[in-house]
């Protein structure tokens, strides 16, 4: 199985974070962040991935630090998990609804970090949780990753909705792209040789 352990302390955050991308959706997330909580759980049920995640933030600040440093630590596991990246398919791309919400999300696993962003949230907050928090997420998570990751928003009008079907069609690319390509068993999806 392809998995990964990543532990990251700072002196904002505490995180142990266990991904295997083999998995059945099964998860322990703990994060401080109940709505973070909750997308990262739609994440490991929609992409069918094993996903432990703890961590003791600086919450009494704000949800910041706890937020982007998780996704730096999500993005690392992918990158450990994938190792050389022989045999996968590489791409990932799904078109999600959610009630009136429309996402797209197209996913590069290229060893280059690059994130755009074209979603607008309707309101400042969903709960206690900054809305501005989920691009700061996938920011992080391009970063640790090291991939490309397009999300467009097409429609809605719920930032609920909206944030929930940005993470589980992430969820749904991130499958298809880290899955196993029998056509190209062995080898770097790359004609370069490497990613």
């Amino acid at each position: 199985m392809r998995k990964a352990e990543i532990s990251r302390k700072t002196a904002e955050t505490d995180i142990r974070l266990a991904l295997a991308l083999e998995g059945s959706g099964k998860c322990d997330i703990d994060t401080g962040v109940g709505f973070l909580d909750h997308m990262l759980t739609l994440f490991a049920g929609h992409g069918c991935f094993d996903l432990t995640v703890k961590c003791a933030g600086d919450t009494c600040v704000d949800d910041h630090h706890s937020t982007e440093d998780i996704g730096i630590a999500l993005g690392q596991a992918f990158a450990a998990a994938l190792g050389d990246k022989k045999g996968i398919t590489r791409y990932g791309t799904v078109t999600l609804p959610m009630d009136e919400a429309l996402v797209l999300t197209a996913v590069d696993l290229s060893g280059r970090a690059c994130l755009r962003f074209n979603a607008a949230f309707p309101t400042e907050k969903i709960g206690s949780f900054d809305t501005e928090l989920v691009q700061e997420f996938f920011a992080a998570f391009v970063r640790g990753a090291a991939c490309t990751l397009h999300i467009w928003m097409m429609d809605g009008e719920n930032s609920h909705h909206i944030a929930e079907a940005i993470f589980k069609s992430f969820a749904r690319s991130m499958k298809t792209a880290v899955g196993m390509d029998a056509s190209a068993a062995g080898k770097v999806p790359s004609t370069k040789g490497i990613l």
